[in-house]
């Protein structure tokens, strides 16, 4: 069943039902269908995309890239000192000037407030690439990806162990509750997430016959998981705080003995990119050596063992993103 997204904005996984994330995933699949066909797309032809970066990505960036131009669109890249936003112009004024030159803006950043603003404003769809409190296209990839593996969503069970306050568990939380999966956030108590939106979700969820846990067990914790994922330990403009979190966080370490605990062979493990499993990286050489570790949130044998699906991830960023785009902009 199709559903009119048209002139939609996408900034949280809370403002789509169950009914409407599932039809962007069923595109999401037939738009992956046509690229693996190599049939090039006009769903896009003639919009002009702006694509706001305050934060450096790879995934994003090309996945919107990519996406937008396979169906014929014209993505422009704005980065942090391209533009006077928040700088000498006001967000509604910069999400006035945009809005009459571009047909949908993209923005990748901080503060929620600022994507919020520019949907308020600029009167063409508006799409969150990342703010500090969400990342709903990462998870549509995300859900896409465990669907691919398991056949179905609902019912699955889905452990995210690590910084459980960040934007990653909050909208993994959201998408299990929308989406039917049982959902644990293993963490540290320092590191729960906001008693508010785990409410919230647990509400969905009821309605949609799933469960959200919160435990700081990290063996009982992910017991039956299908699903291990895992994130950083320090995200984007938190640097200063490695050493504090890798004394927290090192318990909640994914790792072949963790996998074993979930107690399923068949257990696949997702981590939304970059990850600090090795020290091939001047990043991760430095900051490893710096706290005398080795291997943080996830070792070098899982992240490259035949149960980890990143990369299946990470291309899965693309056909989602594409369907957002094409739902709430295309023909």
């Amino acid at each position: 069943m199709a559903f009119n997204l048209q002139g939609r904005n996408f900034l949280t996984l809370l403002d789509f039902s169950p009914e409407e994330l599932a039809y962007l995933l069923t595109l999401s699949r037939n738009l992956k269908d046509k690229k693996r066909a190599g049939i090039k797309g006009d769903l896009l032809a003639g919009k002009n995309i702006a694509l706001i970066f305050e934060k450096p990505s790879t995934r994003t960036r090309c996945a919107f890239v990519v996406a937008a131009r396979d169906e014929g669109g014209y993505p422009e890249y704005l980065g942090k000192n391209d533009l006077q936003l928040g700088k000498k112009e006001t967000v509604a004024d910069t999400a006035r000037v945009l809005g009459r030159m571009f047909d949908g803006i993209e923005f990748r950043g901080f503060k929620h407030q600022t994507v919020e603003g520019l949907a308020k404003y600029a009167g063409v769809p508006v799409w969150n690439g990342l703010t500090d409190l969400y990342h709903p296209t990462q998870v549509l990839a995300d859900l896409l990806t465990i669907q691919e593996n398991f056949g179905y969503l609902r019912g699955i069970n889905l452990a995210y162990v690590g910084d459980g306050r960040n934007n990653m568990a909050n909208s993994l939380m959201i998408g299990a509750a929308k989406m039917g999966l049982d959902y644990s956030i293993v963490a540290p108590r320092e590191l729960w997430p906001e008693n508010d939106l785990v409410d919230r979700c647990r509400a969905i969820a009821a309605e949609n016959g799933s469960r959200i846990i919160v435990s700081d067990d990290p063996v009982q914790g992910v017991q039956g998981a299908d699903v291990l994922y895992t994130d950083v330990w320090v995200s984007m403009g938190e640097e200063d705080k490695f050493a504090e979190r890798i004394a927290l966080l090192q318990p909640y370490q994914v790792n072949q003995a963790m996998l074993k605990n979930t107690g399923k062979e068949q257990v696949i493990f997702l981590h939304c990119l970059p990850a600090y499993h090795n020290t091939d990286t001047e990043n991760g050489q430095k900051m490893l050596e710096e706290h005398g570790i080795k291997e943080m949130e996830v070792t070098e044998q899982v992240f490259e063992s035949k149960n980890s699906k990143v990369f299946d991830q990470a291309e899965n960023r693309m056909h989602t993103i594409k369907a957002v785009m094409v739902a709430t902009l295309g023909k």
